[in-house]
């Protein structure tokens, strides 16, 4: 049975409209960096979790909606996902990863420890949902990879829009995550976020993105 259609707009804009607004937008994203020095100061739960709704707007595959956003301030299960997350990361930096991934993270210094997600006072754990269980019966998410993926981007972008910062962390492997916050079968953990606000002496490597003509391929 197809969803009852409704009437849909936007304003329309002007091309110099639309140009001054996709400058300004990219001005204004270009400044978001992922940030791993926090401070401990308190966030209101309502802004983490508006931000949670933005990224539930996501677009997913026959609007399956395939994510599970498990929002962590708890203390103690915030220790104990730092003391898993910094055991998988020591065996990466000390035997799993190449030498040529170890060149590459070099120049960002990041290392096995994690103390930001102890310091953060919000950590929010993605998790995919496979399939969904209705009558004890499976049914199929559809690119529930992709889906996911788009509904972190917007979240990444609403949590800098409230005045935050995050970090994108995906200890391998992340299975721990499933047991320490009791999730079902049909989740899988796929992205590990610390939230809050800078901290006064935090820093970020100074980098550049690539230019344009790196990043686009015209096709007249």
């Amino acid at each position: 049975m197809a969803y009852p259609s409704i009437p849909y707009s936007i304003p329309e804009l002007s091309p110099e409209e639309m140009i001054i607004k996709s400058k300004e937008y990219f001005d204004w994203i270009d400044k978001r960096r992922t940030v791993r020095d926090f401070s401990d100061k308190a966030v209101p739960l309502e802004v983490v979790e508006n931000c949670i709704r933005s990224a539930s707007t996501a677009p997913s595959g026959a609007h399956k909606q395939p994510w599970t956003f498990c929002l962590i301030s708890n203390p103690e299960i915030k220790r104990q996902i730092r003391h898993e997350a910094e055991q998988e990361e020591y065996k990466s930096y000390h035997g799993r990863m190449t030498r040529e991934w170890l060149e590459d993270l070099a120049p960002l210094g990041t290392d096995w420890k994690k103390e930001f997600l102890e310091i953060a006072p919000y950590i929010i754990v993605v998790f995919k949902r496979v399939y969904e269980l209705k009558d004890a019966k499976q049914q199929n998410n559809y690119y529930v990879q992709e889906s996911v993926g788009l509904a972190c981007g917007f979240l990444l972008t609403a949590l800098y829009n409230a005045g935050l910062v995050a970090l994108t962390h995906t200890p391998s492997p992340m299975n721990f995550l499933s047991s320490i916050l009791n999730r079902p079968a049909n989740e899988r953990p796929f992205l590990l976020i610390p939230v809050g606000y800078p901290s006064k002496e935090a820093r970020v490597p100074d980098i550049k993105r690539k230019e344009l003509q790196e990043i686009i391929v015209h096709f007249p």
